[in-house]
C-alpha cells in the first residue's frame, strides 16, 4: 500500500505531513502506520523515512477545518525513536510553521496578496495557531537560527495559549518550587504556555547555563528525573512510574553569557536575555521548540520564576493603550530567538518568526 506525504522543513525541524484523506481516523491504525513508515523502534530509524533524531521524526495530519473560525485543524504526532511508540500529547510550533506553508499550496487559501493568514487549531491541545505566509516572493529567502540555509517567512502568532495542557500558566500555584531528585535540590518553575515545561535553575543543578550539547547529554538522566516529578506536580501524570517522556518540556535556564553556536558562531551576553538548554524528548535540543519557546515568554511576566527579571518592554501600557509589549530573546544552542509577547484585557499573544521549505513530495509504502 502507498500512502502519499510531504517532507517539509518546518523552522528547525522537519516534518512529514499527511492529508487527513489519506490515512486512517483510528487512532490506533494511525499510530501503526507510523511506527511502520518511520521505523520507530529502531534508533537509526534506518528502515523507514524517519530522520533519526527527534527532531526529524514528526509527523502533522492536516485538514480542512469544519470550524469557520479556522481554516484547517492539525494533529500532531511525536514519533519515537528506537522505540514503537507516537506521542499525541503534544503541539509542535516549528512543525505549525511547515504546516500552513503546506496548507497554503494544498489547499489554494493564496488569493493573490503579499501574505496569506492561516487560522489553525491544534487539535492535540485546542491551541489556536495564526500563520502569515509570505505569498508574494513565496521563496526561499528568510534563515532562522540554527539552520544553513532559507525558507519561505512564515510569522506565527500563538493566540491566548496560557494553560494549554493544565489550565493555568503556573500549575502548581508557585512561580518557583524545588524538588529533590537522588539526594539533589533544584529550583523549577513549572508553566504550561503553549506546552507545559520544568524549567531548572542552571545554578542549583550545577551546571553552566550556556551549557555545550555534550555537557547538557551528561545531565539527561537527572533531568528526565525531574521532568517525571514535575509531571505529576503539574497534575500531567498520576505518578513519576507514568510521567511520559514528551511532556513538561524541560530545559536548563540561567542568565546569559558569552558563548558559541553548534554552528561555530560567537554570541554576546549582550545579544540575548536568557539562557536557555531544553531536551527534545531524550536528547539536548539544537535549538528550542517553538511552544517551549512561547512558555518561557510568557513565564518572564514573573520575576520571581528561575527566569530572573528578564525582557524588555518595547511598549508599556499606558492610559491611553491598553496594550503592554515585551521582547524576550533566547540564547539557544543553536543561536537566539526573538519573541514579541502582547498582553491586554482580552488575553496574550506570542509572535514568532519562522521560515518553511518544502523539500520532497512521496509515495511512502505502507507494510
Amino acid at each position: 500500500m502507498q500512502t502519499p506525504a510531504t517532507l517539509m522543513r518546518g523552522g528547525t525541524s522537519k516534518c512529514w505531513i499527511f492529508d487527513s484523506r489519506d490515512v486512517p481516523a483510528d487512532r490506533a491504525a494511525l499510530t501503526a502506520l507510523l511506527i511502520d513508515t518511520f521505523g520507530a523502534q529502531d534508533p537509526r530509524q534506518l528502515d523507514g523515512v524517519g530522520g533519526g533524531t527527534s527532531v526529524t521524526s514528526k509527523a502533522a495530519i492536516v485538514s480542512r477545518s469544519a470550524d469557520p473560525s479556522f481554516d484547517i485543524d492539525y494533529l500532531f504526532a511525536q514519533v519515537a525513536v528506537g522505540e514503537s511508540v507516537v506521542e499525541w500529547g503534544s503541539n509542535c510550533g516549528n512543525c505549525a510553521t511547515a504546516v500552513a506553508l503546506w496548507a497554503v499550496d494544498t489547499f489554494d487559501l493564496a488569493h493573490g496578496a503579499p501574505s496569506t493568514e492561516v487560522r489553525m487549531r491544534n487539535l492535540n491541545t485546542g491551541a489556536e495557531v495564526t500563520a502569515r505566509v509570505d505569498t508574494e516572493e513565496h521563496e526561499a529567502t528568510v534563515s532562522v537560527p540554527g539552520v544553513r540555509g532559507a525558507g519561505t517567512a512564515v510569522d506565527l502568532a500563538f493566540i491566548n495559549p496560557v494553560g494549554s495542557t493544565t489550565g493555568s500558566l503556573w500549575p502548581t500555584g508557585n512561580h518557583r518550587d524545588e524538588l529533590t531528585v537522588d539526594g539533589l535540590t533544584v529550583a523549577v518553575s513549572m508553566a504550561d504556555a503553549g506546552a507545559p515545561v520544568a524549567l531548572v535553575e542552571a545554578d542549583s543543578l550545577g551546571v553552566s547555563a550556556a551549557a555545550t550539547e555534550e555537557q547538557v547529554r551528561q545531565y539527561v538522566p537527572m533531568l528526565r528525573k525531574i521532568r517525571a516529578r514535575a509531571a505529576v506536580a503539574m497534575g500531567i501524570a498520576p505518578s513519576i512510574d507514568e510521567a511520559f517522556d514528551a511532556i513538561p518540556k524541560v530545559g536548563i535556564v540561567g542568565p546569559p553569557v558569552d558563548y558559541v553556536t553548534s554552528l561555530g558562531e560567537p554570541v554576546s551576553a549582550s545579544d540575548y536575555d536568557v539562557s536557555v538548554r531544553m531536551l527534545s524528548m531524550n536528547n539536548p535540543h539544537p535549538t528550542i521548540g517553538l511552544t517551549s519557546a512561547v512558555a518561557i515568554a510568557l513565564a518572564t511576566t514573573a520575576t520571581d520564576s528561575v527566569l530572573g527579571p528578564v525582557g524588555q518592554p518595547a511598549n508599556a501600557a499606558s492610559a491611553t493603550s491598553t496594550l503592554d509589549v515585551r521582547v524576550i530573546t533566547i540564547g539557544t544552542l543553536g543561536g537566539t530567538l526573538r519573541c514579541e509577547v502582547e498582553i491586554s484585557a482580552d488575553g496574550s499573544r506570542v509572535l514568532l518568526r519562522r521560515a518553511a521549505r518544502r523539500l520532497a513530495d512521496s509515495q511512502l509504502y505502507v507494510r
